[in-house]
């Protein structure tokens, strides 16, 4: 769900974003958190650092430092974060290094005020160039890397992305469209200030629902989002009209994030839970607690104990449960091994669920204290929904009610004839809402669809997992298309 690995100031990009040749002997290096669509960045003279963004866990940024064999001696944050709680303010406070922030985010800890314009000097090689650019946030900024020769590249945060920007409306709806306005003069203003060929690195965009909509490719230069970001290509009345119109709901949890991070987060606390034993994982299942089986669908689909939410480390997972649980609610962790705990632990983590009721490892035959606990989720295709529509397959319960989980956006664009349109957020709160009979849930791939059936079943619904891509159910003649 992490990585790090090098880009470059310079030259022409590989594959994977990294390039030959540094300008000025500089490097940057991106530490990527996937499971968020996120990432942080390491930059570098070869003797001292910048951090820019850096997440929660702070071991994986220093591990990168220290492989530099460099000094951190600047910690840079784009804005006050809604989707992750930093780890800027810990790794200050580790390495003794800057801590810098908007001069107009009024923040209760030790901090460097930056106002736009204004240079650091870092080393004699290395320097960064506050800019304001609202429109994420209000008090935004962008970092220009500067080395010897000038300007390589900006460290954009939520602002200028990989063809789109960031959303604009995560501080209320009322401020969307001023933001949406601030943001096409932001995007402007860098492409404006930087040449052609100087990189952008943003901390959002790659999967994150801080993107106003989905990014394009893994790495870009100012001269190609010029080509291809609507920020850039489309006045600002018909940018503002687009990313309004694109806009869909974003995970409940941010509504902590902001304000965690503007206190000033504790640092991360990773020890291991309490384990829960099998007569405790019953206990808390019969009271109706929150218990995560962090396997894979296609093994929860086959055995699970009866109660159980399904959200793999395959998939989303803290997204999901950050989205889905109810703030501060007791939560347990089920993994086929303590690894798995730990991998969710730490993904959790990020997101500021710090406090886990306990965990447990094993299989689901392991851990039921009866039999009777064991419950298995009958899974179908499209082609098989198609069939049973007509009336064709017997061995599963015909579809009374056929349960879209998707995005609004999703589902706008296309969907299957008849079908129920409950996004997967709402699925708890909506229950009600559903007609009576057999539930046949779908999203776009599988994942959500699993975690939709495991809430049903817990509601005590029958269910089938449509576990398809949804370009099948076009090509089973289910689909009315917008």
């Amino acid at each position: 769900m992490t990585a790090t690995r090098p880009t470059q100031t310079s030259g022409q990009p590989t594959a994977d974003g990294s390039s030959p040749g540094l300008a000025g002997g500089l490097t940057v290096e991106v530490v990527e958190t996937s499971s968020l669509g996120d990432r942080s960045y390491v930059a570098s003279d070869g003797d001292v650092a910048v951090v820019v963004d850096p997440q929660r866990d702070v071991d994986r940024v220093l591990a990168v430092v220290g492989r530099l064999g460099a000094r951190v001696a600047l910690v840079l944050e784009t804005h006050v974060h809604n989707d992750y709680v930093s780890g800027g303010l810990e790794l200050s406070r580790l390495t003794g290094a800057e801590y810098a922030l908007s001069a107009d985010d009024d923040l209760p800890f030790a901090h460097r005020g930056l106002r736009d314009g204004e240079v650091v000097e870092v080393s004699p090689r290395l320097r960064v160039r506050a800019v304001a650019t609202p429109g994420h946030t209000f008090h935004h900024l962008s970092y220009v890397l500067e080395g010897e020769q000038g300007p390589v590249g900006v460290f954009t945060g939520g602002s200028l992305l990989y063809g789109t920007t960031g959303r604009t409306d995560l501080l209320g709806e009322e401020h969307s469209e001023l933001l949406a306005r601030h943001q096409h003069a932001s995007a402007r203003k860098l492409a404006d200030l930087l040449p052609d060929g100087a990189r952008i690195w943003p901390t959002h965009g790659f999967g994150s629902f801080c993107a106003a909509t989905p990014a394009q490719g893994d790495e870009s230069t100012i001269g190609e989002e010029r080509r291809t970001n609507p920020a850039l290509r489309l006045a600002e009345h018909e940018f503002v009209e687009q990313t309004l119109a694109g806009l869909d709901a974003y995970p409940a949890y941010y509504a902590h994030m902001g304000v965690r991070n503007a206190e000033g987060p504790a640092p991360i606390d990773l020890r291991a839970p309490t384990r829960a034993e099998p007569e405790e994982l019953r206990r808390r299942l019969d009271a109706g607690e929150w218990v995560v089986d962090l396997r894979s669908r296609t093994a929860y689909v086959k055995s699970h104990l009866a109660g159980t939410v399904s959200l793999g480390l395959d998939g989303p997972m803290v997204t999901w449960l950050g989205w889905l649980v109810d703030w501060e609610a007791p939560l347990t962790l089920l993994g086929e091994t303590s690894a798995q705990v730990a991998e969710a632990q730490r993904e959790l983590a990020r997101i500021g669920i710090d406090r886990l009721a306990g965990a447990a490892t094993g299989t689901p035959e392991e851990l039921a204290v009866d039999p009777a606990q064991l419950r298995s989720t009958p899974v179908a295709t499209f082609a098989d929904l198609a069939d049973a529509r007509r009336g064709g397959v017997t061995d599963l319960p015909s579809p009374d009610v056929v349960l879209d989980v998707r995005h609004n956006n999703e589902y706008r664009s296309a969907h299957v004839r008849g079908a129920v349109h409950v996004p997967l957020y709402d699925v708890r709160r909506r229950l009600a809402d559903l007609p009576d009979g057999a539930v046949w849930v779908h999203c776009a791939s599988g994942y959500r669809a699993t975690a939709a059936a495991s809430l049903l079943e817990r509601a005590g619904r029958t269910v089938v997992l449509v576990d398809d891509l949804f370009a099948n159910a076009v090509k089973a003649g289910l689909v009315d298309e917008a």
